[in-house]
């Protein structure tokens, strides 16, 4: 039984953020199952909060399982930006209607390594 979104008991927040990251590892999963192969994928508790606070400037708090940090950008993003802010407004839209819904969004896990360098 595999099981993503509102409907499990992940003890994180319930965000489009948790979910796109839970429909990778859910992906990657049925694949291997009807490979016959051994599951491996594992959900890290990835969700993300993006917090309003000023005018046109945003926190984007990105963490998983215990209050682990997991932020995709190489900055700090517990810093107010505007770039974050536009990110929200502008490409974060999009990403939803027509990569999450579509099944074709699976969270940010590999912009996240290529903006670490492969670090993270």
């Amino acid at each position: 039984v595999f099981a993503i979104g509102d409907c499990n008991s992940c003890p994180t927040g319930k965000t489009a953020a948790k979910v796109a990251a839970e429909s990778g590892v859910l992906y990657e999963n049925i694949q291997k199952l009807m490979k016959g192969e051994k599951l491996s994928g594992s959900y890290n508790g990835y969700t993300s909060c993006p917090l309003t606070v000023g005018d046109n400037k945003l926190v984007l708090a990105e963490f998983g399982y215990d209050g682990a940090i997991l932020e995709t950008f190489p900055f700090n993003q517990a810093n107010p930006m505007w770039l974050t802010y536009f990110l929200k407004k502008e490409v974060m839209p999009p990403l939803y209607w027509h990569g999450l819904i579509k099944g074709t969004w699976r969270g940010p896990g590999v912009f996240r390594k290529l903006a670490h360098l492969g670090t993270v």
